[in-house]
Order: structure tokens, then C-alpha cells, then sequence
């Protein structure tokens, strides 16, 4: 299902949870949206699941408008954060429920996670820990086989062997059962290789949309003499830069920007993870770049 936003904005009051926001989001591929607390993410996961309307522009899904049009969000599967459950109802209740809402709803998923997380059906949603809460979610989201799955911060209180798991199973679902997935998070350095291309807000505006592969490729982290550095990134975009003990550091971002080319000038070199580039791109002081004396 093809996804396309033009000028969108959300207003609250005085405030643009959401501000001109233009995208495209092609089908069968797994989206990582990012930002600061703040930036807009949940508020534009709400209105692309058809929760919530723009204050102004359009959202088409298949040339649709999502909002209250159920041949749309039968194949949108939204897992908030939290209060996604009616607090009365069992385990075994809320799955039947969704079984009956989403048309590719795999119950052979959904008993297999169970077991992988160890949940028992009898158990009110009222008495679940945060980490069953949102195991709960994950079985949802994934055995919706919902052509568009959007998960905003899906593993809140899971421990790591738990997450790591659900990255294992989310990948194997995505291959078996294609479909976007749009996959929100502060965790990034541990989901990142997930993402095939990354969508960065900062204040409910688009600060980019890129292939994972092409963001860091744009990106490196250069270390040496100050003068060394100062000359390689002369002219270049920085994003960050320190200096400590007469040694400098700089991260860039930009076209042609090669390990090779920094090992001319004598420069150790790296490439970034997503996580520093979505930290410094993300800075509010001088529109993203801060220096550091």
C-alpha cells in the first residue's frame, strides 16, 4: 500500500505537532522513524493509522483517506506505546478481537509468540507488567499481517534478551509475509540494521528521508591534529566537533565524503551509526550543528 503525505500539518492549539510534512513511503519495506521526544512521530503514526485528522494537507493511502474508512485500516495495524488494551478483557479475549478485524490475521504467529513470550491467555490485561503489555503488542502487530504495521516504541519494559528476540521474529515475519513497517524507537544503535530507510523529524518538520545505506554513506567521524582535521572538513557540513588533549574530532555529513580520503590527510576515520547522525542532526543550537571549543 502506497503511502503519500502532502503538506501536512497537525495543529494543538498554538502548537504544530506536525508541521508541512511532504513524504512517500513505498510499500513492502521496514521504516525507521526517528526523533526527539516531541518531534511529532507518535502524532503522525496516529494519522496515518487513521486515528487522527491533519489540521490541513492530505494523507492518501492507495489513493485514500485512512481517517474513519475501514476498507483502509482493516490493513493498518497501529501498537502504541501504552493503553493499547481494555483493561477488563483476557489475553485470549484481545486476540480474538483483533482476529476478527484483520483480514491476514495468522493465528499460528500469534500461538507461536505466546510461547516465545510466555504469556498465559487467562491472565486479565489489567494485571499485565509493562514488559507482557507489550509483548501483548508485538503479537498483535505481527500476526495482524497488516499490510502496514506502525509500532511506536513496541518493547517498553522487555529486557534485552527479549528485544533482541522480537527483532529476530520481526524479521522473519517481514520476509514471510511482506509489508511496510514503520518501526519507531530511542533504541536505535540495537534496531537499526532493521531499517531500510530512516525518516528524521525535528520539531514536527522533515529534516530527511533516506536509505539506510545512503545516510551513512553521507557520514563519517575524522580524528587527528587540528590542523588536519580543519583542512579536511573545510567547506563540508559538521555536524559535531570536539578537541581534547590537542586531538580534534569532527563528524561530517555530505556527498563524497570517503575513508580513503580522509586516510590521505592522516586521519583516523569511521563511518557513523544512525544513532549519532539522528543525536547531532537533531541539536536545536545553529540548526543542528554545535561546536565544541
Amino acid at each position: 500500500m502506497r503511502v503519500e503525505l502532502e503538506n501536512v500539518c497537525k495543529n494543538y492549539g498554538n502548537k504544530k505537532a506536525v508541521n508541512n510534512l511532504t513524504l512517500t513511503l513505498e510499500e513492502n519495506k521496514i521504516y525507521g522513524l526517528l526523533g526527539r521526544n516531541g518531534a511529532g512521530k507518535t502524532t503522525l503514526m496516529q494519522m496515518l493509522a487513521g486515528h487522527a485528522l491533519p489540521s490541513s494537507g492530505d494523507i492518501l493511502i492507495n489513493g485514500q483517506d485512512p481517517f474513519n474508512n475501514r476498507q483502509i485500516t482493516k490493513d493498518i495495524c497501529l501498537v502504541n506505546e501504552s493503553n493499547n488494551f481494555i483493561k477488563r478483557l483476557k489475553i485470549k479475549d484481545i486476540l480474538k478481537v483483533a482476529s476478527l478485524f484483520y483480514p491476514n490475521w495468522s493465528w499460528e504467529t500469534a500461538n507461536a509468540l505466546l510461547t516465545t513470550f510466555n504469556l498465559d491467555t487467562t491472565l486479565k490485561t489489567k494485571g499485565l507488567s509493562k514488559g507482557m503489555e507489550s509483548s501483548l503488542g508485538i503479537i498483535i502487530g505481527l500476526a495482524s499481517r497488516a499490510k502496514i504495521t506502525i509500532l511506536d516504541e513496541p518493547y517498553i519494559g522487555l529486557d534485552a534478551a527479549a528485544r533482541y528476540k522480537f527483532y529476530e521474529v520481526l524479521l522473519e515475519e517481514y520476509e514471510e509475509f511482506p509489508r511496510t513497517i514503520i518501526l519507531s524507537t530511542h533504541l536505535i544503535d540495537e534496531v537499526s540494521n532493521l531499517f531500510e530507510d530512516v525518516i528524521l523529524l525535528r520539531s514536527g518538520e522533515l529534516l530527511f528521508h533516506e536509505s539506510s545505506e545512503k545516510l551513512l554513506e553521507s557520514s563519517i567521524t575524522v580524528s587527528g591534529k587540528k590542523e588536519a582535521v580543519d583542512e579536511f572538513a573545510q567547506g563540508k557540513r559538521v555536524l559535531h566537533e570536539s578537541v581534547l588533549a590537542g586531538r580534534k574530532t569532527a563528524t561530517l555529513y555530505g556527498e563524497g565524503l570517503s575513508l580513503e580520503q580522509a586516510a590521505t590527510h592522516n586521519l583516523d576515520a569511521e563511518r557513523c551509526t544512525v544513532q549519532q547522525l539522528m543525536v547531532y542532526m537533531t541539536e536545536e543550537e545553529l540548526g543542528g550543528v554545535k561546536k565544541y571549543a
